[in-house]
């Protein structure tokens, strides 16, 4: 099968096989970023009896946002130097490096070396982020939209499988071994992937490869007139704006919903409850990895020979995951009682990515073809929803109350109507980038997409903060409701700009 990165590839699941290469490359760096991130706010407020640091929520909230901030807004930076310097995938490898350091300094728990993690990873996610997503897009030629969609639902499962095993790895770990352990098993797994990527290029042919050199898909192609290329750019502007909107809500994921699951949700359970708990996460656990498992022996079938350091990587990291978990779930069975990580409810969300996004990707490619704006827009309301039933699900904590004991049903169903609407931005939103802009900005353009998503997560920090204030005043369900309410009144601009965006986006539907 010839592709567009000029090298002669073996279709695997009826795309490039080196789709498949990203998405696991795509699943370390997010096990490694999602592990951490789901401990970081729980490390921050944990007493120091319990090896935390005891910070106040609005300081660790803050902190949080901030370093989110950070990792999106050197994006743009990563997107520039992968255009003008270093090409796509040289940044990648670099700032596969520059993440397993900054996960390692993390694991040392002193003060001056957690700082330096936190300065470490921001830079190197701004490398790899935007370069990752460059890639694929150019997998494909610029009439192939339809399986370009599909290829990024595709992508987007690999970036929520790498979240859901470092979160209920690292997490595991963090809160219930050791915090520095967690925070060192993310570094370790983003080794692997960094040298996983590393000897598998040769999949990609010319593509990020060396500079000013295009795909032979786009080779020799005309940019379309500059009028065109003008409002294609400000139609990529006003998604990534609208998405600050869905971010800013989405985000409080870990922030304030992981406040809520530590110190309102009841996660003790004993007896036949605590065994049914147990059934239902190793069957959570143990089925998504098999499914994966089997990718993986798809793709290594494939390429072995081709690619065997690659795929040596590729399978030990796959067994070491499949230890991981066999330990895990043990331990768990060994006793009778259990609390629940509240870092545990944030894999529902990539759970549920892992379960729906083919679902998804079959909707988009033969069931329902709305415009981006549409999508968008059904995206945002079933954020409200979701934030809706967390309003609904705290309206008898009373005002001012630090602790209270909800059922833990109001958090997953919080989380399965986010994961609906994250099915329709985020993928979505990557595909039109790389649709709508000239391949010259196609790095820029993602960054500017990740910047739009840094204000939303600062934005996310400083809103989550206020939990305690909005909760004394008002009523921790007064909270949610903002929540509720924003999203919609944002769906609704949004379809009244329909007609507008179709317009400045020139036959890309």
């Amino acid at each position: 099968m010839k592709t567009y990165s000029d090298a002669v590839q073996t279709p695997v699941m009826g795309h490039p096989e080196g789709l498949f290469f990203l998405f696991f490359t795509e699943m370390w760096e997010r096990f490694s970023y999602y592990g951490m991130r789901s401990l970081l706010v729980l490390f921050l407020v944990t007493t120091t009896a319990k090896g935390g640091w005891g910070w106040d929520r609005a300081d660790a909230l803050n902190l949080y946002g901030s370093y989110t901030f950070w990792v999106y807004v050197t994006s743009i930076v990563g997107g520039y130097l992968a255009d003008r310097v270093l090409g796509a995938r040289r940044a990648v490898v670099i700032g596969s490096l520059i993440i397993s350091a900054g996960h390692l300094c993390l694991a040392m728990d002193k003060p001056a070396f957690f700082y330096a993690g936190l300065a470490l990873l921001v830079a190197g996610t701004g490398l790899f982020k935007p370069n990752m997503s460059t890639i694929v897009g150019q997998l494909y030629g610029k009439n192939d939209n339809v399986k370009r969609d599909a290829a990024y639902t595709l992508f987007y499962m690999g970036v929520n499988a790498g979240a859901f095993f470092g979160m209920a790895l690292c997490g595991y770990i963090g809160e219930k071994i050791s915090w520095s352990y967690g925070f060192g098993l993310a570094g370790f797994f983003m080794i692997l992937g960094g040298f996983q990527f590393y000897f598998a290029q040769g999949v990609f042919g010319r593509i990020g490869a060396v500079l000013n050199i295009r795909p032979a898909g786009f080779a020799g192609a005309q940019e379309d007139h500059a009028h065109v290329v003008r409002d294609r750019l400000i139609a990529i502007g006003v998604f990534s704006v609208f998405t600050i909107f869905f971010w800013m809500a989405f985000e409080q994921a870990g922030g304030s919903m992981t406040i809520f699951a530590k110190d309102y949700t009841d996660r003790s359970l004993a007896g036949s409850s605590a065994l049914i708990f147990k059934i239902v996460n190793t069957l959570l656990l143990v089925v998504p990895t098999m499914v994966l498992t089997l990718v993986l022996s798809v793709l290594s079938r494939s390429t072995i020979k081709r690619y065997p350091l690659s795929n040596l990587f590729l399978v030990s990291s796959f067994v070491l995951i499949w230890g991981l978990l066999i330990w895990m779930l043990g331990r768990e069975f060994s006793t009778d009682e259990t609390e629940i990580p509240a870092s545990w409810f944030g894999i529902l969300n990539s759970f549920f990515i892992i379960i729906l996004a083919p679902a998804f990707s079959s909707v988009w490619q033969n069931y329902w073809k709305p415009s981006g704006p549409i999508k968008f827009a059904t995206g945002l309301m079933l954020l409200g929803l979701g934030f809706g039933v967390l309003a609904f699900g705290t309206m008898g904590i009373p005002s001012g109350a630090k602790t209270a004991s909800v059922s833990m049903v109001w958090l997953v169903l919080a989380y399965l109507f986010h994961t609906m609407g994250e099915l329709c931005i985020s993928p979505v939103g990557l595909s039109y980038i790389s649709k709508l802009a000239p391949d010259r900005l196609l790095g820029m353009m993602f960054g500017v997409w990740f910047i739009m998503t840094a204000i939303a997560n600062k934005l996310a920090g400083m809103s989550g903060s206020m939990i305690d204030t909005f909760s004394a005043t008002y009523s921790l369900s007064t909270f949610f409701l903002v929540f509720t309410f924003l999203p919609f009144l944002v769906a609704l601009l949004l379809i009244a700009l329909n007609k507008w965006m179709l317009g400045k986006m020139h036959g890309v539907f």
